[in-house]
C-alpha cells in the first residue's frame, strides 16, 4: 500500500490514505500508454467528410456525344471524374474505418500507468469529501483555486479532472460552466481523460470504487 496525505476541500492536510499499489504504483511503459491513447482516440473518431463517386453524382445518364465521327475524345458520361461537376476519384469517404483493436488487459494496465504517473509527478491529490452550499459555480471555482494554488503550486492552471465515487448532480452542475474542468465517475475512468487534464482530484471514496471496478476486471483477464 502507498500512504499519502489526504486533504479537505480547504486545502488542509487531514490525515493519511492508503492507495493500492497495484493501481498507483505500477511500472510505467510509455509505449503501451501511447498505444492505448491513440486507440481510444481513433475508436471515437467519426468519418464526416464524404465525396461522391461518378455513380452518386446526379445526372450524366446520357452519352454526351456519339462514340465516333466527331473528332473529339470518346466519353460515356458528363459525370466522369475527368469532367467539372463529375465524381471525385479517391476522395474522403464516410465509410472509412479508423478503429484500432486493443484488449481489456492492455487498457487496464495503461490506465493504472496513467494514474501512477499523476501520483509520481505530484499532479494528483486525494480529498476526503467535497460539498458546496447548493449548485454554485463560484464555490467550485474557489475550490479549484485552493487546489491549484496551495497544493499544486500552479496559479492560473485549472485544467483538472475531478473523480467522483458516484454521480452527484450538485457537484456536476457546479463544475459544468468551468471549461477547464471535467467531472467523471470513478467507474468510468479512461486513459485519455486522465492524461488530457494536468491535475487530478480524487475523492477519498473514489479510491475504493476504482479498486473494486478495475482490479476485478484485471484479475478476470488474467484467468
Amino acid at each position: 500500500m502507498l500512504s499519502i496525505d489526504a486533504y479537505n476541500q480547504k486545502g488542509e492536510k487531514s490525515g493519511k490514505i492508503n492507495l493500492p499499489e497495484e493501481i498507483f504504483g505500477v511500472k510505467l511503459n510509455s509505449n503501451l500508454i501511447h498505444q492505448t491513447y491513440v486507440a481510444q482516440e481513433a475508436n471515437a473518431r467519426i468519418a464526416v467528410a464524404h465525396t461522391k463517386t461518378r455513380g452518386e453524382v446526379r445526372g450524366g445518364g446520357a452519352k454526351p456525344w456519339k462514340q465516333k465521327g466527331t473528332g473529339r475524345a470518346r466519353h460515356g458520361s458528363i459525370r466522369s471524374p475527368l469532367w467539372i461537376g463529375g465524381g471525385i476519384t479517391f476522395g474522403p469517404r464516410s465509410d472509412r474505418n479508423f478503429s484500432k483493436n486493443i484488449n481489456k488487459k492492455q487498457k487496464q494496465k495503461a490506465l493504472f500507468m496513467a494514474l501512477t504517473s499523476k501520483l509520481t509527478d505530484k499532479e494528483m491529490v486525494v480529498v476526503n469529501s467535497l460539498s458546496f452550499s447548493g449548485i454554485k459555480t463560484k464555490d467550485a471555482d474557489d475550490f479549484l483555486d485552493v487546489m491549484t494554488d496551495k497544493i499544486f503550486n500552479a496559479k492560473g492552471n485549472k485544467k483538472t479532472l475531478v473523480i467522483l465515487p458516484k454521480a452527484d448532480r450538485e457537484l456536476q452542475l457546479s463544475f459544468r460552466n468551468i471549461q477547464t474542468v471535467k467531472v467523471i465517475n470513478a467507474d468510468s475512468l479512461n486513459v485519455v481523460d486522465v492524461l488530457n487534464y494536468k491535475y487530478t482530484v480524487i475523492l477519498k471514496d473514489s479510491v475504493e470504487v476504482i479498486k473494486n471496478t478495475y482490479t476485478k476486471l484485471h484479475s478476470k483477464s488474467d484467468k
